[in-house]
């Protein structure tokens, strides 16, 4: 596959002066596999972000793609759906010679994920792609399927001699959830270990492919303003939010196994909190970058059967107001059963016992049905030491607080202080912001589109290490636990909030005196 990017017309695009300096690294000729080819999560986003990278012509020159999935269907049908994909959930109108050059080879494999015929076929299929280019191809199989099968999967991949190629690389991509407790992840880890190396392995996590996540490290790391203060003799605390306003949708049978602490805290939340957290690493490669984040991980202690009620709440929406309509509750939603404990929300006030965030608290809070859709990571500083601007009509001096945002919009803001015109000392907070779309002159790519390439160049730096994922399950598997087994229906129903609303009161019992959550 030859892809070309330039401007629609097929004249050369204008030089933007802020991509100077910016380096592309060459990803080797790869055939790409995705288990689960007809999923939601293929069409939605591993197809479209192939597209964008072909756009960009971030793809190798000899690329090819190959789906796996159950329903029969013949090669230029799978070729059309990949096509009504890109159309429908590309972040940019395709151009008809990139996505004819990237659909021109798609092949499809059927069956289910436990045949031995469909590994024998897929082998067939990239054997074909190497004849065909006279050169060997590098393999990365996407596991895009339920959790159920990823072992199994993987096993088969083993057995049928796919795991390795003697004239390229092979890479396994593994989505989440990865594993629903802290003894399943083991067994899961244990499994894919058998099979492949770590070096082969590449457990994603979405939120990490975000360039507000990237550029934590960035803002942190290259300038001298920030870094200094970072640890706690000047951060009061770090409050990280994941609202959504919509409900759970469709999802009723995926999400009432799961609930908020495990969707979203256990693997998003405690990785964006390890990139607030961590030491400056030696070197920004990969085993360097998840070595300080172990670190942080393991600093946060286990909490006890004692503590979990003072550090943690749940609680369920109930129904309300959003987006102009009324909604249901959570129990009311299609295929919920009615007695369910699962939470839509969770909170948790954790600690980072080291020596730069000694005393600091970590507040963590996600939910569905809150009163908008935001993910924010907000460093609160601590105030200045008196109250010389405390005069009526002023608003006095508010800590200093820096809010990095990776939805809807992504961008930084700082919160200043600042004298409002006139013959007084009347003070105001302010915000400096910084947009990646005003600033860059561009939209921040897709994070699949980061992630697929840099598992394709071998780059793990943005991925979750085996002994990562277990130290995060550490922290949350005894809550989970706890709170299968209290039952609070036993003792009065689950906490609740109104759809649209800011979340439960209960939350705020985590709050330190004088600590408040950000307005959602």
């Amino acid at each position: 596959m030859a892809v070309l990017a330039g401007h629609p017309t097929g004249e050369p695009m204008p030089e933007n002066p802020l991509t100077a300096g910016l380096e592309r690294l060459p990803v080797a000729p790869t055939t790409l596999v995705i288990f689960g080819a007809t999923g939601d999560l293929a069409r939605r986003k591993l197809l479209p972000a192939l597209y964008n990278l072909a756009h960009e012509g971030a793809l190798p020159e000899r690329f090819h793609l190959v789906g796996v999935s159950r329903k029969e269907k013949e090669n230029e049908d799978y070729r059309e759906e990949c096509e009504q994909a890109i159309r429908r959930f590309s972040r940019r109108p395709p151009d008809e010679d990139v996505l004819g050059s990237l659909l021109e080879n798609v092949k499809y494999v059927p069956g289910t994920f436990d045949e031995d015929s469909v590994y024998s076929e897929l082998r067939q299929a990239l054997d074909d792609f190497e004849r065909q280019d006279g050169a060997p191809l590098n393999r990365a199989f996407y596991l895009s399927t339920a959790p159920a099968f990823f072992p199994v999967i993987v096993e088969q991949l083993g057995k049928s001699e796919l795991a390795q190629h003697e004239n390229g690389e092979v890479r396994v991509i593994i989505e989440k959830p990865f594993g629903t407790t802290l003894g399943e992840a083991r067994e899961l880890n244990r499994h894919v270990l058998a099979i492949f190396d770590e070096t082969q392995i590449f457990r994603i996590d979405h939120y990490l492919g975000k360039e507000t996540v990237q550029n934590m490290m960035a803002f942190r790391f290259a300038n001298g303003m920030f870094e200094p203060l970072w640890n706690r003799n000047y951060i009061d605390s770090v409050q990280i939010t994941a609202a959504e306003d919509l409900g759970i949708g469709s999802r009723a049978d995926y999400y009432d196994s799961s609930g908020a602490l495990r969707d979203l805290i256990q693997n998003h939340m405690l990785q964006l909190l390890c990139h607030v957290a961590m030491e400056p690493p030696v070197s920004f490669t990969a085993e360097e970058v998840r070595n300080e984040k172990v670190k942080v991980l393991q600093a946060i202690p286990q909490p006890t059967e004692a503590e979990i009620p003072e550090m943690a709440v749940h609680a369920q929406y109930g129904p309300g107001h959003a987006g102009g309509d009324d909604v249901p509750g959570y129990l009311e939603e299609e295929g919920v059963p009615e007695s369910s404990n699962t939470e839509t929300y969770a909170a948790l006030r954790l600690e980072v016992d080291n020596w730069r965030w000694a005393g600091v608290p970590f507040y963590l809070r996600t939910g569905k049905r809150l009163a908008r859709k935001i993910t924010e990571i907000a460093v609160t500083l601590k105030p200045v030491p008196h109250l010389a601007f405390s005069q009526d009509g002023s608003l006095g001096v508010q800590p200093n607080q820096l809010v990095l945002t990776l939805q809807p919009n992504e961008g930084v803001s700082l919160r200043l202080g600042a004298k409002i015109p006139g013959t007084r000392m009347i003070i105001r907070p302010v915000n400096m912001e910084f947009q990646y779309g005003t600033a860059f002159l561009s939209q921040s790519p897709e994070a699949y589109e980061r992630l697929i390439t840099d598992a394709m160049r071998g780059d793990a730096t943005l991925f979750t290490r085996n002994d990562e994922v277990e130290s995060q399950w550490r922290i949350c598997d005894p809550i989970v636990k706890y709170w299968a087994h209290t039952n609070p229906r036993q003792h009065g129903p689950l906490p609740s909030y109104e759809a649209g609303s800011q979340g439960p009161k209960e939350a705020d019992g985590l709050l330190r005196d004088g600590d408040r959550w950000r307005a959602i």
